[in-house]
């Protein structure tokens, strides 16, 4: 058993997880502006929108939630390559739950101290990610004695520093 004192020392090498950024969910294509009408008659406000190309192939619209940091991402897939789309066939068409995303100080040194501890990353390094942020995902079997059972995505906001 750790003694307090390794714990704390452990917890130092730990890089910087800040707090839930966003929790995105898929929506089937078309019901996009549906959705975001139905969060808007709910409070929420747009803060965000922006059509992710590369591999991810989605658009995007980020809710923010009161004036809270944590914010809603609902993605809508542009062509039948998206992995979102994928996600939404293998759900029977429906939408749902697409990935827990954390804010972190240092997306490199994050990655870097996961791929250490044995998760399985599905990005090879950080890469760009929207609205200027630096991202990375972890599978949601990463840690096969314990899965998470959901996808993560680490998130680096560039005003972070």
């Amino acid at each position: 058993m750790q003694t307090h004192t390794e714990v704390q020392s452990d917890a130092k090498k730990i890089p910087g997880f800040l707090f839930v950024d966003h929790v995105a969910i898929s929506v089937p294509q078309g019901s996009l502006e549906g959705q975001v009408h139905a969060y808007e008659l709910l409070g929420f406000r747009v803060l965000h929108r922006e059509d992710v190309r590369g591999t991810d192939q989605v658009r995007e619209v980020l809710l923010v939630i009161g004036d809270g940091p944590n914010l809603i991402q609902l993605l809508e897939p542009l062509s039948a390559d998206s992995p979102v789309q994928k996600a939404i066939d293998k759900n029977g068409g429906r939408g749902g739950l697409a990935h827990v995303a954390f804010r972190v100080r240092n997306a490199k040194a994050a990655f870097d101290y996961m791929q250490k501890s044995g998760f399985n990353l599905i990005d090879k390094a950080p890469r760009a990610g929207s609205r200027g942020t630096t991202v990375f995902f972890v599978h949601p079997k990463s840690r096969s004695e314990n899965p998470f059972g959901f996808l993560i995505e680490i998130v680096e906001d560039p005003g972070t520093h």
